[in-house]
């Protein structure tokens, strides 16, 4: 049963089309928001309350056409990701390069576009997909230094939206079971598992980033929040 509180609610999700982005849709869904999907890939949900927009949010004309189009939004989650790996020395600068217009760039385009018609109603909800790899890994760094930057970017926005009724937070995920984790590409440098034995799953991020959205964490902003299977405790 749709929840009331959320029954007339509208979220745009990022990489809807797979692993956490799909997750967290259909989650959404499940509890009676209507959902923008953006998203390059082709549409793998199909319920009448998404709605898929193909765009690429690497580039920066479509992504912006694509937030124009957008109204009425109470919160918005950016979960579209992509790996690229690539030790010192041997660095990628095109592989850098995109990583930062995905993750960033289009994190600050769609950020510019709805914060602020959220913020003029007094009530608004921004959550970006980060990683604990964020903290550094090796043959990582590109990567790991465009997940730094969600999180230099959700505090710095917090601070100027909480008075405003608006959260910024990100939730940054271990190694989660998705294809990007489950990629053949990536059998030298397979993910690590948790303490807990096992990778993270999509829907236990989309559990928490569906709290983050609720009246119930009005007043959690500014976080970096870890899903880490006790991944952390090592510290």
């Amino acid at each position: 049963m749709a929840n009331e509180a959320t029954s007339a609610r509208h979220a745009v999700v990022t990489g809807s089309s797979s692993g956490i982005g799909k997750a967290i849709a259909q989650a959404l869904i499940d509890t009676g928001w209507a959902v923008t999907g953006l998203d390059l890939s082709a549409p793998a949900i199909e319920d009448p309350r998404f709605q898929p927009v193909r765009v690429d949010l690497a580039d920066a004309g479509s992504l912006d056409a694509a937030a124009a189009s957008l109204h009425g939004v109470d919160a918005l989650v950016h979960a579209a990701g992509l790996l690229r790996l690539g030790a010192l020395g041997s660095l990628d600068p095109g592989a850098g390069e995109l990583m930062w217009r995905l993750h960033v760039d289009a994190a600050s385009r769609l950020a510019d576009a709805l914060a602020g018609p959220m913020a003029e109603k007094g009530a608004g909800r921004i959550v970006f997909i980060g990683s604990r790899v964020a903290q550094g890994m090796a043959g990582r760094g590109q990567y790991a230094a465009t997940k730094a930057a969600l999180i230099a970017l959700a505090r710095s926005w917090a601070a100027e939206l909480a008075p405003r009724g608006v959260t910024v937070n990100v939730v940054s995920p271990a190694a989660t079971q998705t294809a990007m984790a489950q990629n053949p590409a990536r059998s030298a440098t397979a993910p690590k598992l948790p303490p807990i034995g096992r990778l993270i799953l999509p829907e236990e991020v989309a559990g928490l980033v569906l709290y983050l959205l609720s009246p119930m964490a009005a007043a959690i902003t500014g976080q970096d929040i870890q899903i880490c299977g006790g991944s952390s405790l090592s510290r």
